[in-house]
């Protein structure tokens, strides 16, 4: 909202410095963005005559000038302009002055022209900043000459000659205050918050005879879309441009004026903050008001030019046959003000806000109506806008208003009111405000006390608690008047578990090397055929966004791996030698008969180098390492079965890859990326990638950190070298080798896989160390052969034979 600081002093005394009124406005809650003087760029331009012009003797369209500026001397200027004559009262941009060009400042200078002095520049509109909105009577392309609503004082400053040196305030209006983005409604919040009065006289006009019924007909058809419509008619219309007065309020306020009926529709919003419109009866078609729903398939041409089709729950205003404004939107193409227009029908009403923002949002159209209306406005006031623009229409001279007016009216009478407590308002601030200075406050932002309750303005929507009353006494009573207090209880603020876990994941990543990333949560569909996913895979029941900004960010992602593996096959691209990456992120996996999907925290990882520095035995000490930071040091890897919970098993190479078990429960799989992802993805070095559930993980860690003494006795030392098949893991023989040793196992080592002549084709030989020993005492031979014995018997049961 850009108020005008001329049009505020016609309601109120704010003869103060700006800075003061902003900061106090501010300070009482009607926060101010910013605020700027009118032609402040000018300089050293001042009002000039023209006492003498003759023809430069060296151009055939220049033009040698005298003029007095109110210097006594006259001042020789030469101009290209063909309206400037003798006596005309013009723009004078002196020597050493600054005025704009194609919206940029540029100095004047004194100089010559063709070989005559010129001694400065005479001004058209365009170069003070203006046009010929704001001063119809001007020519666009020529010199400004001043016409008889300016001040024609020789040697004034042009700025306050011709009134363009009004201060305009930005204010930033809350959705809750739509009464203050209005000149009166700022008005009303400046006498408050300065103990200032507040002068709003009620409008008044005479009229002419006549009954508007027999000229007009209203009926609302929705009355939950539109508590009230008040139309007024002006008959024998005179269409011509605003006094300067009104031009100067609408330019200061951001609004381009136009013609007088125009200027008046567009002043009564600024000034009291409700939208009007005003029709030309000629083309209402059966002199009839129908407010109702747009029927399907309907469609308008609005003010701009564009045909909008309509929709079932758009509310219009129509005639007999047709709609001829959106309702609270923009009018239609043939319902505005015309040359030749000779009757025109006032339009005042208060419409749904949600209904407005609805139709506004849908049909793309934000208009200063839309952006009033959505906000909610009460029907009340509807009556005064109506009256105010009749009696400018009598002030202007602009036509007759009939005396009668029609009004529909389905308002709600009854006042918002809250409990009135003082008691209650002062221990919610931590005050100790009188009940008196709190009724006087809230009297002077007028609302009224009685009986034990405070009765809110009707303009006033957003009153709904006693915590609102109490925002209302604050802020005008001043929060830097509030007293300091220390907050009670003590603020013991700590992350979660969950959060010290996450942060606990990233670090160990960080401290293997890996860089952390962060992708986008949508993807595209092509992303599952790039990692081979099968057609029937339960990670492409996707959700779908509703208006995704293409086709590559259409879906939420079911599996992270794609994202990683982007980031990295990025990388190669730009033919980094290595890329280590992790990312902690959610998957989206829907729910049956669920609106919103599971979100579940998902660690991935993975890395290329084609420097050969690190291979699957890599991963799989990173996998080992995170697993040893978060507390889950009893796992297992193996080979991925049936069994599978990882629908991403597809993107592995199905020799190189494994499954991570912690307590028997799959929480992650890693392994080599599958030849034909790779080319997929256009990476030629060899990658390896991983994926964690990391809720899953959590549950199964332990935060607790055991430390056990050193070691009293010594160890005892066997090797174990067994024939198996080629295809049994080594991970299986060890834990049988875990199982058959018991407590007094230390440690398991690998240390050959052998596979040559002297072993049978298909099978392998796996080579141990074991060592072993007791916390009671030293072990005897005979213990640690006996446990090699049950070891031996244990690896025969799963295919395995001592070598």
């Amino acid at each position: 909202m850009d108020l005008s600081m001329r049009w505020l002093a016609d309601y109120v005394d704010c003869d103060m410095p700006i800075k003061d009124f902003v900061s106090g406005i501010t300070l009482s809650g009607s926060k101010v963005e910013c605020y700027n003087e009118e032609g402040d760029y000018l300089e050293n331009v001042v009002v000039g005559q023209v006492k003498d012009i003759v023809p430069h003797p060296n151009s055939d369209h220049m033009f040698i000038c005298q003029l007095d500026v109110g210097e006594g001397a006259l001042v020789q200027i030469v101009t290209g302009a063909q309206n400037v004559k003798k006596d005309d009262f013009v723009p004078v941009a002196k020597h050493k002055s600054t005025v704009l060009h194609e919206g940029k400042t540029v100095k004047i200078t004194k100089g010559k022209l063709r070989g005559e002095a010129s001694n400065g520049m005479l001004c058209s509109l365009g170069e003070l900043g203006l046009s010929v909105h704001d001063f119809p009577y001007a020519i666009e392309d020529g010199i400004f000459i001043l016409g008889d609503d300016c001040d024609k004082t020789v040697g004034k400053d042009i700025r306050e000659a011709i009134g363009f040196n009004d201060t305009t305030v930005e204010f930033e209006i809350t959705s809750n205050r739509p009464d203050c983005m209005s000149v009166i409604g700022l008005a009303r919040e400046t006498a408050a918050t300065f103990g200032k009065e507040l002068k709003v006289k009620a409008p008044e006009f005479k009229g002419v005879d006549g009954d508007i019924n027999e000229m007009l007909k209203v009926k609302i058809h929705n009355t939950d879309l539109c508590k009230r419509y008040i139309g007024a008619i002006v008959k024998n219309v005179k269409i011509g441009p605003s006094p300067r007065w009104m031009r100067e309020r609408l330019r200061a306020s951001g609004v381009r004026p136009i013609n007088n009926f125009v200027d008046i529709t567009n002043y009564v919003m600024l000034e009291y903050g409700r939208p009007m419109h005003a029709f030309d009866l000629r083309y209402v078609e059966g002199a009839e008001i129908n407010v109702r729903n747009a029927k399907q398939g309907e469609k308008i041409t609005t003010l701009d030019g564009i045909e909008r089709e309509l929709s079932e729950e758009m509310l219009v205003i129509a005639d007999a046959k047709k709609p001829v404004a959106v309702a609270g939107v923009m009018g239609g193409e043939y319902s505005g003000i015309m040359d030749d227009t000779t009757t025109v029908v006032f339009e005042s009403a208060c419409f749904d806000g949600a209904s407005i923002a609805t139709t506004a949002k849908k049909l793309r159209m934000r208009t200063d109506a839309s952006s009033r209306y959505d906000k909610g406005l009460d029907p009340h006031e509807c009556y005064e806008a109506l009256m105010r623009a009749c009696q400018l229409v009598e002030e202007l001279g602009a036509g007759e208003v009939v005396k009668t007016v029609i009004d529909e009216n389905y308002q709600n009478e009854t006042p918002l009111n809250v409990e009135f407590s003082a008691d209650w308002i002062n221990n919610f601030l931590g005050t100790d405000i009188p009940e008196a200075e709190m009724i006087s406050i809230l009297e002077k932002l007028e609302f009224t006390v009685k009986d034990g309750r405070v009765y809110a303005p009707w303009f006033r929507v957003d009153i709904g608690c006693k915590a609102d009353i109490a925002e209302e006494v604050a802020r005008i009573y001043g929060y830097n008047s509030i007293p300091d207090t220390i907050i009670r209880g003590v603020a013991n603020a700590q992350r979660t578990p969950k959060q010290n876990y996450e942060r606990k994941v990233k670090a160990a990543m960080l401290s293997m090397g890996l860089n952390e990333i962060e992708t986008f949560s949508f993807i595209s569909p092509k992303y599952f055929d790039k990692i081979a996913l099968p057609a029937d895979s339960k990670l492409r029941n996707t959700v779908t966004i509703m208006n995704p900004l293409g086709e590559d960010t259409s879906v939420m992602r079911t599996t992270i791996i794609p994202s990683v593996l982007e980031v990295v096959a990025r990388n190669y691209s730009y033919r980094n030698p290595e890329c280590y990456v992790f990312e902690m992120g959610n998957e989206y996996i829907p729910v049956e008969g669920e609106v919103l999907p599971n979100e579940p925290v998902r660690l991935g990882f993975g890395f290329y180098d084609t420097t050969d520095k690190a291979d699957f035995y890599t991963l799989k000490g990173m996998a080992d390492g995170l697993l040893n930071a978060v507390g889950a040091e009893e796992a297992e890897y193996e080979r991925p079965g049936d069994d599978c919970e990882f629908a991403e098993v597809s993107a592995f190479h199905p020799g190189r890859c494994a499954v991570i078990k912690v307590d028997g429960k799959q929480v992650g799989i890693i392994g080599e990326l599958h030849p034909k992802v790779m080319e997929n993805y256009g990476i030629e070095a060899r990658t390896y990638i991983g994926k964690i559930n990391i809720p899953e993980l959590m549950e199964l860690s332990c935060d607790t950190k055991t430390y056990k003494p050193l070691p009293k006795f010594p160890a005892s030392t066997r090797d174990l070298s067994v024939v198996c098949d080629e295809e049994l893991p080594a991970a299986e023989l060890e834990k049988a080798i875990k199982k058959a040793v018991g407590g007094i196992l230390e440690s398991v080592t690998l240390f050959d896989v052998y596979r040559g002549e002297q072993i049978e084709a298909g099978k392998k030989s796996v080579s141990y160390s074991i060592s072993m020993r007791s916390l009671e005492g030293t072990l005897t031979d005979d213990q640690a052969d006996k446990a090699m014995e049950k070891a031996i018997k244990e690896l025969a049961a799963i295919g395995a034979e001592l070598r």
